[in-house]
């Protein structure tokens, strides 16, 4: 079984400010309010989350294959 990575770039899609944070390994994180612009994120139309939408690294479900709650 692969190494399931914790840590995710979140860039914001309306200023370009990027942040490392650290994800939960059994949950999605639904919203995220940019550290800059103040913009909140929430998860793009098909993703379960705001890793999977706008971060570097998927959330720690998705990695293992599993489905992610919503």
């Amino acid at each position: 079984m692969n190494k399931v990575e914790l840590s995710s770039v979140i860039t914001c899609p309306v200023c370009n400010y990027s942040k490392e944070e650290v994800m939960d390994e059994n949950s999605c994180l639904h919203f995220y309010e940019c550290n800059k612009c103040r913009t909140l994120l929430k998860p793009e139309q098909g993703d379960c989350c705001v890793f999977c939408s706008y971060g570097s690294i998927k959330c720690p479900p998705v990695q293992r294959n599993n489905s992610c709650e919503k």
